[in-house]
């Protein structure tokens, strides 16, 4: 790649336009990403821990949590299409409106959970309601994270950009901490008033969250990048053909890493959750929930480090380092989940979620970003991250159906190894620098394509 790409890239932005115009996008990111995945993880949560015998009711325990799985599953379904769509618009007419729309989306359908009625009030219907909603859940958020890490990622110099994609990014275990911390505290109700009303309040909290996001998020500036790319009139008008045409290979490798990613998130926090809230030995829910938070908590202060550490050394080795963090504690997750020991369950959540998919997140935004240029980048993390996220959601659910009435993780972890060894490959498959630093050797295969882009942002 030219050194020239430095051109194309705002390493003017932050200062001239002001700090406080950078500090507020930043912090219009972070928000509104922590309040749509609060929304979605509601849901996972919720799954692990009431809504089958609410929607689902069943006399196989397993039949019950597999439907609930399969309508957490449905929300990532539709990740992709809400990617595609709204990245079609954010490439077209900007990044900035697409994400005040996905908030409101997401909200919406988030609150509207909470008044729903159940399947012993409504029948066939209470199902059928909450899989519309999940859809739309996963259509706000599809098209939530790319816009998010965008407008962070592009607002950055170019030697701080996976610091700088790594903010919207903590939204991820900020809203994970804020979704358990409410299940936590409505889960100490006494059955009955947990089941009846006690489930339903973290969904309507969320109404409350939206107003501020949106408040927030209207007051930022468009990203430069793609004010740049509208000034030149560069706008495709298929962004989608833009990324078909840089060849398979980056959305290949994109899919991959990003499955790898959402799998540690099936895995860990949803199959894990209700494997080990489940018992042996009983009643361990809430440490199990304890655990979650201190994972999320940690996460989320340690990814804006694992963002400047991939600036400072590259995003391969710390991504690969946090797909093994997560591979190894695998082996004893199991093990440690059903221990009985409050210390063990939050040592395999701290491992496996504070720091082995921190380092994996903390990367992989600005590994994305860095593979295709402005024109339709906001459609190529549709393609990418929302691949290999819709893939990783049915973990859960194939881990549940292979192991049957047998309370057994082996299947969740055998997903986990084979999801992780394919994303450190796609990682690992091609030679990865900074931006901005050129590597002689590797220059002439790094020309851009005809059509896929100005010159400086080829394929990486």
């Amino acid at each position: 790649m030219k050194t020239g790409r430095s051109i194309d890239v705002p390493v003017e932005t932050p200062s001239g336009t002001s700090r406080s115009v950078t500090r507020r996008v930043l912090l219009a990111s972070t928000i509104g990403s922590a309040i749509e995945w609060y929304d979605f993880y509601l849901y996972s949560t919720a799954a692990a821990l009431v809504l089958g015998p609410l929607f689902f009711p069943s006399r196989s325990p397993t039949a019950g949590t597999l439907a609930a799985f399969a309508t957490y599953a449905a929300g990532f379904v539709a990740r992709p299409l809400g990617g595609l769509l709204f990245g079609h618009f954010g490439d077209r007419i900007g990044r900035k409106s697409m994400l005040v729309l996905t908030l409101l989306i997401m909200g919406t359908a988030t609150f509207l959970v909470g008044v729903l009625p159940t399947y012993q009030q409504a029948g066939v219907v209470a199902p059928v309601l909450l899989v519309t909603l999940r859809v739309l859940q996963g259509i706000g958020l599809g098209g939530e994270w790319g816009g998010g890490v965008l407008m962070s990622g592009e607002s950055a110099p170019v030697n701080r950009r996976g610091l700088y994609a790594s903010f919207p990014a903590s939204g991820f275990p900020l809203g994970l901490f804020a979704s358990t911390v409410m299940f936590r505290l409505v889960s100490e109700l006494p059955e009955h008033q947990l089941l009846t009303w006690g489930w339903r309040l973290p969904f309507l909290a969320s109404i409350g969250l939206v107003v501020v996001g949106v408040f927030v998020r209207r007051g930022v500036p468009e990203s430069p990048e793609f004010v740049r790319v509208r000034k030149a009139g560069r706008q495709a008008r298929m962004p989608l053909a833009g990324v078909l045409r840089q060849g398979p290979t980056p959305v290949l490798r994109g899919a991959l890493a990003s499955l790898g990613l959402a799998m540690i998130v099936s895995v860990y926090s949803v199959y894990l959750l209700s494997y080990a809230s489940a018992g042996p030995p009983a009643g361990q829910g809430p440490k199990v929930l304890n655990g979650l938070l201190a994972g999320a908590l940690l996460e989320a202060l340690l990814l804006p480090v694992m963002g400047l550490l991939s600036d400072r050394l590259g995003r391969r080795p710390v991504m690969l380092f946090g797909y093994a963090v997560c591979a190894v504690v695998g082996l004893v997750a199991p093990r440690w989940l059903l221990s009985g020991s409050q210390t063990l369950i939050i040592l395999t959540f701290v491992l496996a979620l504070g720091i082995g998919h921190a380092a994996v997140y903390g990367a992989v935004s600005a590994f994305l970003i860095d593979m295709f240029p402005p024109e339709h980048r906001y459609s190529a993390l549709a393609v990418t991250y929302q691949l290999g996220a819709t893939i990783a959601s049915f973990g859960p659910l194939v881990a549940t159906a292979l192991a049957g009435s047998a309370h057994t993780a082996g299947p969740g972890m055998w997903l986990l190894w084979a999801c992780l060894t394919a994303a450190a490959v796609a990682v690992a498959a091609g030679r990865y620098r900074l931006p901005g630093v050129p590597t002689p050797s590797a220059r002439p295969a790094e020309q851009p394509r005809a059509g896929a882009g100005p010159p400086g942002h080829g394929t990486r």
